[in-house]
């Protein structure tokens, strides 16, 4: 049984969400953290990157869905994007936190984790 994680933190993706009005007109940047299961044994027999989970690429393909996304809930975008992400890549079991940075005033920090799939 497979334990392996790999995992993406504190992405930076400017991207149009909220449901305020001045939200809507200008870019906000968010900062995600992605854990995906990933049975890395074989790449590290191999040494391949053909035999991993790519993270360079799930982090151009989560850049440029969050960048083209218009979604008014930070819950929306995190289960769109987990979503996606499962699907694209056979991630089994995923955990992602989106970070809405500034949201609430006295808050350092403000957002959603969310967990997906099965993990073995």
């Amino acid at each position: 049984m497979s334990r392996d994680i790999i995992y993406l933190r504190d992405l930076k993706v400017d991207a149009i969400i909220g449901i305020f009005e001045w939200e809507r007109r200008v870019k906000q940047t968010l900062s995600l953290d992605l854990d995906m299961a990933a049975d890395i044994h074989k790449a590290a027999q191999s040494d391949a990157i053909e035999d991993t989970l790519d993270y360079k690429a799930v982090a151009k393909r989560v850049i440029h869905f969050v960048e083209n996304s218009d979604f008014q809930l930070v819950e929306t975008l995190a289960e769109e994007l987990a979503g996606l992400i499962m699907t694209e890549f056979g991630v089994p079991w995923m955990r992602l936190q989106i970070n809405k940075k500034g949201a609430i005033r006295g808050a350092r920090d403000v957002g959603v984790i969310i967990e997906r799939g099965i993990r073995e």
